[in-house]
């Protein structure tokens, strides 16, 4: 499972609305969750001190490398993903995130 926290860009929640929208009814988010290997694709929406932000989820087999596998593809819906994340979020995935990755601390199941 993957979780990312990402701040929308000042002045793009509304653009961010959309876009989930569209993501959601297109077909697209289902199309990249097939190829990807991943069963659940979530997305809060949260305010935050700073403004908002996003806590997303991807879960499945193939979560685990599903940003880095992301990030090298040229597939038509992966490169609209991918500049979406850039113009909303500030999130280019051509670079290192900033920071380590998220680290576990409690998962507590049942």
């Amino acid at each position: 499972m993957g979780v990312v926290l990402v701040p929308i860009l000042e002045g793009k929640l509304d653009a961010w609305k959309q876009w989930a929208a569209d993501l959601d009814s297109s077909g697209d988010l289902k199309d990249l969750n097939s190829r990807y290997g991943l069963t659940r694709h979530a997305a809060w929406l949260v305010e935050t001190p700073s403004g908002p932000a996003v806590i997303a989820l991807h879960e499945g087999p193939g979560s685990d490398d599903f940003m880095q596998k992301l990030a090298g593809s040229d597939n038509a819906v992966d490169l609209r993903f991918k500049d979406s994340l850039k113009e909303l979020h500030g999130m280019d995935l051509s670079q290192p995130p900033p920071g380590p990755m998220p680290e576990i601390f409690i998962d507590s199941r049942g």
